[in-house]
C-alpha cells in the first residue's frame, strides 16, 4: 500500500509540475447598422432673373411677354438619392404679378405660364405652370449629382400686354426615396 500512495504521489507530483493545455475561448461580437433609404439636395437653390418680361418697341409685339427671356433659360441643383427606387417630380408655378394682384382689364395679363423639365441621371420630369399641382413621377434611382431644371414654352393666359409690376414665380424640384425615413 505504500508502494500504491507513493505512486499516485508521484504521478500528482508530476501532473502539477506541468502546465496545463493552453484552451482558446472566443467571443463575438456582432455589429449591425443600416442606412436610410434617402435623397438630399446639397444645392437647393439658384436664381433666374428674367429681367424685363415685356418686348420693347410700340410694334403689335410691344409690351406683350418676349418668350426669349424665359425659354432656354437654366440653373443647376446638386442632390443625390442612395436607393434604387428613388423618384422625381417637379412642380412649376407661375410667374404671377406681385403689385397688381386683381384682374387686369381686357387685353392685358398678369401671368405668365412656362414649362419646367428637371433632368438627373437622364431621366426628365416635367409639368406646365397652366396646371396646378406637380407633373409626374419620374424614376431616378441611385444618382449623385446634376439635377438640370430648364424653362420652355413660356406664354401669357391671352397673349395680352404685360401689366407692370413685379412677377415671381418658382419650380419645386421634389426628389423621393421609396421608403420615407423617421423624422429626426
Amino acid at each position: 500500500m505504500k508502494t500504491s500512495i507513493l505512486a499516485v504521489a508521484a504521478v500528482l507530483a508530476a501532473t502539477a509540475a506541468r502546465p496545463a493545455a493552453a484552451q482558446n475561448a472566443t467571443g463575438t461580437v456582432t455589429v449591425n447598422g443600416s442606412v436610410a433609404d434617402r435623397c438630399e439636395f446639397t444645392l437647393p437653390s439658384d436664381v433666374i432673373n428674367a429681367g424685363e418680361l415685356s418686348q420693347a418697341g410700340s410694334g403689335a409685339t410691344g409690351g406683350k411677354l418676349d418668350t426669349s427671356k424665359l425659354d432656354g433659360q437654366s440653373r443647376t441643383l446638386k442632390g443625390w438619392c442612395n436607393g434604387t427606387a428613388a423618384t422625381m417630380s417637379v412642380e412649376a408655378q407661375q410667374l404671377v404679378n406681385t403689385s397688381f394682384t386683381t384682374t387686369p382689364p381686357a387685353g392685358f395679363d398678369r401671368v405668365v405660364d412656362y414649362t419646367a423639365t428637371a433632368t438627373a441621371n437622364s431621366a426628365n420630369a416635367t409639368d406646365t405652370s397652366t396646371v396646378a399641382g406637380a407633373g409626374t413621377s419620374v424614376p431616378v434611382g441611385m444618382f449623385t449629382g446634376d439635377v438640370v431644371v430648364a424653362l420652355s414654352n413660356s406664354s401669357s393666359p391671352t397673349g395680352g400686354l404685360l401689366v407692370a409690376g413685379d412677377y415671381s414665380g418658382q419650380v419645386l424640384v421634389t426628389l423621393t426615396p421609396a421608403v420615407t425615413p423617421p423624422a429626426p
